[in-house]
């Protein structure tokens, strides 16, 4: 135990009681401020690379520019700056895409940018939080795994929620293991905070974490239990509060100072959180979102609509769907290594007192990586690699920590531990080298280099140990291979060397022994280099522009799929001319918010949304319509309405105009009415209306009144009609003409 230090002696004896040691803080080694630097350029690098031309993100991009455009777009997430329906999200993850854009501009790279920086703090962030739980090695090994994560290298240059998402998380984490080591209450309302702020982005997923923070705190903090409780109820507290916070001021908001809640039947925030974007998310498992106010399908209008919420079979692969190749590819490599160390971390320091640090952190990323595992296998995640951050952090840590101690207990010699490090060698390599396989035309010597480099590391480690025997030495009470205490300068919590052995280690003594030490150090670089080779040679596909800008935070060949599923003309079939007749074009795509141009369908969208945004973006016939519609406004609030979000996105994108969309994400929320409709075009807020494109209910009930009420516009490549307030007012004593059901 490190020596307490020198005052009031009530302190010291409550911290000897506590177990816990206060240590003056440790000098770093020499080489662990350039490691860590270089390991945030790298991540900088690949995270920003080609960021000029990143591609606007379908349904965010617009929303991003409507709330740059408007703070009362900007607090309630408007997808249109006119305001009159929200993403069908909470607003929070695009907060910094939206000030990112006033300060510099409406470009790709101004969206892109917050996720670049979110993406390099993310790795400090998880550097910070192990070296504080596990030392400086398990930190640089942590970080180097983390920012080389095929899904990270892809998550961070993507305009989508979790980047956010993943740096508010981890906030989380880093602030729960400075609580639970001091059993100290501020920072663990500092991390509640972080999650209700998570929440923001990822809504109830982010309380997915709560389990692994709450398990770490309870188990581990050096006080009594009554305590641990009453902090955790605090914490808890604060983090439904700040979960809440932008749902309460949507709930007492009137519904005429605000957008509608998209996603929803209701106008309900709660419903939108609750059942659209959770319990739709669990139709295989059979859990149903249909009374929740919930709309009833998830799926982006225009497509083949999804089946209904609670009436889907689960079935056994969506158990093993984090084994899938689109998605081990971009996260799995280093399942074998974090699940040994995970297991080895916990077993290993079986004895320790209850507030040992190093295995309550193992518990921590253990659980955090069992609960999201499960989370993702129960729901849906189709082709959203992006989700896969959240996974990407414990995998990081338990590799990162797991290779520390398993280096350890090998050069401590004995028999009884050192077989983890050849083991998670091999299993590793092994398993990289089957992930490679299952692409077999990318990058074909990937798995034939890992398999070399790691039977090179194995012999060099073996070498090393030939001809040392375990010498007798004190084994430790605590089970764990050290005689130290962990907070010590040199016990499993400090930041001592990969390359240091206790004086009756094999490798003590001098000469043919150093010699040994240093062909076991080169044979565990060798090894490290085989275990994080395959997983950085996928992220370093960013860097090349055919796999650089996916959409979906995916890389390598898994990005080309999903591009190409994204623009495939047989994909889709060009709308009908009228959504209000019922057969509008229909298609097999994905329910995912796909990341092109929602009026091309010839494979061109990526470059053109390497453009500047503007109006020189739009087609001739969509500046012919908008300029009539700005020249014929007469003091309408909207320019016109479209029967889709699809047709209304290239105004509000490149133009930022005031476009009413209707049906929002889905084409099913009841936005707007029949009846609002004809207020608005009685009231002269909406003079004009463009039908045809993707079906939305909206779109069926109000097309037969707009084409028997209204004249349509000669001239125009649009089926655009001009609505009076005249003829509304006329209509308005009937009755209002039901909504179809989708």
């Amino acid at each position: 135990m490190a020596s307490l230090p020198t005052g009031r002696a009530g302190g010291g004896r409550l911290l000897r009681r506590l177990g816990v040691a206060r240590r003056t803080p440790e000098p770093r080694p020499a080489y662990s401020r350039p490691l860590l630097l270089a390991i945030l350029v790298i991540a900088g690098v690949l995270f920003a690379w080609d960021i000029q031309h990143s591609a606007f993100h379908a349904f965010y991009s617009e929303t991003a520019r409507s709330m740059s455009e408007s703070w009362h777009a900007f607090l309630f997430g408007s997808f249109d700056p006119g305001g009159s329906i929200t993403i069908d999200k909470l607003p929070g993850f695009l907060w910094p895409q939206a000030l990112s854009a006033r300060i510099f501009g409406f470009h790709p790279w101004a969206l892109t940018l917050p996720q670049v920086i979110e993406g390099v703090l993310s790795v400090a962030v998880l550097y910070r939080a192990v070296r504080r739980w596990a030392g400086e090695n398990a930190a640089l090994l942590a970080a180097a795994a983390f920012a080389l994560t095929p899904a990270i290298a892809g998550l961070f240059r993507t305009e989508v929620e979790d980047p956010a998402f993943t740096l508010c998380v981890l906030l989380a984490g880093d602030a729960t293991l400075r609580a639970a080591r001091g059993a100290r209450l501020r920072p663990l309302l500092a991390a509640g905070v972080w999650v209700g702020l998570s929440f923001q982005a990822k809504m109830l997923e982010a309380w997915a974490v709560l389990p692994a923070l709450g398990l770490l705190y309870v188990l581990s903090a050096p006080t009594v239990l009554r305590r641990r409780l009453a902090h955790l109820a605090a914490a808890g507290a604060v983090c439904v509060a700040v979960s809440a916070s932008w749902v309460l001021l949507v709930t007492f908001t009137p519904a005429q100072d605000r957008p509608y809640i998209d996603g929803t039947t209701n106008n309900s925030a709660v419903s939108q959180v609750v059942g659209y974007n959770f319990l739709n998310r669990f139709s295989s498992v059979s859990v149903s979102a249909k009374d929740t106010g919930s709309v009833a399908v998830s799926t982006m209008a225009g497509t083949a609509p999804a089946p209904p919420t609670g009436h889907s079979r689960p079935t056994a692969g969506q158990w093993v769907k984090m084994f899938a190749p689109s998605l081990v590819s971009q996260i799995g490599w280093l399942y074998p290594a974090a699940a040994l160390a995970a297991v080895c971390g916990v077993v290993w320091r079986r004895g320790r007192p209850r507030t040992d640090p190093l295995r309550a952190g193992f518990v921590l990323w253990g659980v955090w990586l069992v609960t999201y595992f499960l989370v993702f296998s129960a729901g849906a995640v189709g082709g959203h690699t992006y989700y896969m951050g959240v996974v990407a952090v414990p995998l990081a840590a338990l590799f990162g920590a797991g290779m520390v101690q398993f280096w350890r207990a090998w050069v401590r010699g004995g028999r009884a531990r050192a077989w983890a490090l050849p083991t998670v060698v091999v299993t590793t390599v092994a398993w990289s080298a089957v992930i490679a396989e299952l692409f077999p035309t990318y990058l074909p010597w990937l798995a034939p280099a890992a398999v070399v480099l790691g039977a090179g590391g194995l012999g060099l480690l073996a070498w090393g140990r030939r001809g040392t025997r375990t010498h007798t030495h004190t084994r430790p009470a605590s089970g764990d291979g050290s005689s130290v205490a962990p907070g010590s300068p040199t016990g499993p919590g400090s930041a001592s060397r990969l390359g240091t052995a206790s004086a009756s280690g094999p490798y003590s003594g001098s000469g043919g022994d150093a010699g040994r030490r240093r062909t076991a150090m080169l044979g565990l670089v060798t090894a490290l280099v085989a275990m994080l080779l395959p997983s950085a040679a996928w992220a370093s596909s960013v860097l090349d522009p055919t796999y650089g800008h996916s959409g979906m935070g995916s890389t390598g060949p898994v990005a080309i799929r999903h591009r190409t599923a994204a623009h495939h003309p047989a994909a889709r079939r060009a709308p009908s001319a009228d959504p209000s007749d019922g057969t509008a074009g229909r298609t097999d795509g994905s329910s995912s918010h796909a990341p092109r141009h929602p009026e091309t369908s010839d494979g061109t969208a990526h470059e053109t949304a390497r453009k500047t945004s503007d109006e020189t973006s739009l087609s001739p016939a969509q500046r012919q319509l908008l300029a009539y519609t700005r020249a014929h406004q007469d003091g309408a609030t909207y320019l016109f309405a479209t029967s889709s979000w699809r047709v209304a996105s290239p105004y509000i994108l490149h133009a930022g105009a005031a476009v009413l969309p209707m049906g929002g994400f889905t084409g099913t929320a009841p936005s707007p009415t029949a009846s609002g409709f004809r207020d608005l075009v009685a009231t002269g807020q909406l003079r004009y209306v463009v039908l045809g494109g993707p079906a939305t209910t909206p779109g069926r009930a109000i097309g037969p009144w707009v084409r028997a009420h209204c004249e349509r516009v000669p001239g125009q490549a649009y089926q655009l009609y001009r609505c009076t307030p005249e003829s509304a007012a006329a209509d308005r004593s009937g009755s209002e003409t039901p909504t179809p059901t989708p």
